[in-house]
């Protein structure tokens, strides 16, 4: 068993404009002062993290890595999860992606989709600069469009969607292993890689790549009404971040898992804080604790209902309250006693 790591928190939700979300020392010093431990940096935000001096520049990466530490604060991951995005993009969704590319790639997806292999393989020089060995992402998708197979989808279609999206891969997932550094996918509604059939045919396509891996979050399963507590008993050799956000699902004669197209406040499934939906977060702890996940809890906030102040400060506390410091003292030992191989025939009687 393994004691999980946290509580940390993923800045992407909260950047702003405005004091202190504008700065990286900022909002290390809110997420210090609200219990965190950690933060998982979106490497899109320029302010928090130079990607391109940090590929490039150990001394960068110190003086970054000092600037956390000083905050009482580690980095639990980098996040390239809209570059990853970029990786693999439908023509069907290629305007409104193109807001996650720089403005001279819009409107060419060749080029669109170069720039951010190179950038994620960036991300894997720069994780093994700041000491890190997980890094959290999006597979992108080729094949979402197609989900639901109507019209139907003609044989071979899944097979060759899955082997382009591991050929864009395999390139990172290479130079993530020359770093010494996991990527870890965020089975998420959209991409490819959404749940565990999905995963699996990614990880057969790239020939079962030793740096595939999964950032596990059950709030997109609870939506999916996918069983996120055996998702951990089938995958939890592969479960290396984890993102803690609360979600519920509550249909009606009128909608359910399709939505309706209405805005999340209005959907039957929808992402809420923490504590306020209805994942059973103690099982999830207890789970990836027995099976020794090494990994940071890093609380993802997306609520629809409650601010995201009021969320960051709950958040602490709540995976504080979660974390499960582990034994190696077994509650029955004071019952026992000295063993001999003689004792233990004369119990069975041999």
């Amino acid at each position: 068993m393994k004691t999980i790591k946290g509580p940390a928190i993923f800045l992407a939700q909260f950047v702003d404009d405005k004091a202190p979300f504008d700065t990286l020392e900022g909002m290390c010093k809110w997420a210090s002062d609200l219990g965190y431990k950690g933060i998982q940096i979106p490497t899109w935000e320029s302010f928090l993290i130079d990607l391109d001096k940090a590929a490039e520049s150990q001394d960068y990466c110190d003086h970054l890595k000092g600037t956390v530490n000083s905050f009482g604060l580690e980095i639990s991951e980098l996040s390239t999860h809209l570059q990853g995005q970029l990786v693999a993009v439908h023509s069907a969704y290629d305007i409104m992606f193109d807001n996650f590319a720089p403005k001279s790639l819009k409107n060419n997806p060749k080029a669109r989709t170069e720039w951010a292999i190179e950038t994620v393989k960036k991300a894997a020089i720069a994780s093994r600069r700041l000491g890190l060995t997980a890094h959290a992402t999006f597979s992108g998708a080729l094949l979402w469009h197609t989900w639901h197979p109507w019209p139907q989808r003609p044989p071979g279609l899944v097979e060759m969607g899955f082997t382009e999206l591991a050929k864009r891969w395999m390139p990172i997932l290479d130079t993530f292993e020359e770093n010494g550094v996991d990527v870890c996918y965020e089975i998420h509604p959209g991409e490819d890689l959404h749940d565990g059939v999905t995963f699996e045919r990614f990880y057969e396509a790239t020939n079962k790549h030793n740096r595939v891996k999964i950032l596990y979050d059950p709030s997109h399963f609870v939506l999916q009404q996918l069983d996120y507590i055996s998702y951990i008993d089938h995958y939890h050799e592969f479960i290396k971040a984890f993102h803690v956000k609360d979600s519920e699902f509550n249909p009606t004669g009128k909608k359910g898992a399709f939505g309706g197209y209405e805005d999340w406040q209005h959907r039957a499934g929808r992402y809420r804080s923490l504590g306020d939906g209805q994942i059973d977060f103690k099982t999830i702890f207890s789970k990836l604790t027995e099976y020794g996940c090494d990994v940071w809890a890093v609380m993802e906030w997306e609520c629809c209902i409650k601010s995201p102040e009021q969320g960051a400060r709950e958040g602490a506390s709540f995976i504080q309250k979660h974390i499960i410091e582990t034994t190696d003292k077994k509650f029955d030992d004071f019952a026992g006693g000295d063993i001999d191989q003689h004792k233990l025939k004369s119990i069975l009687n041999l």
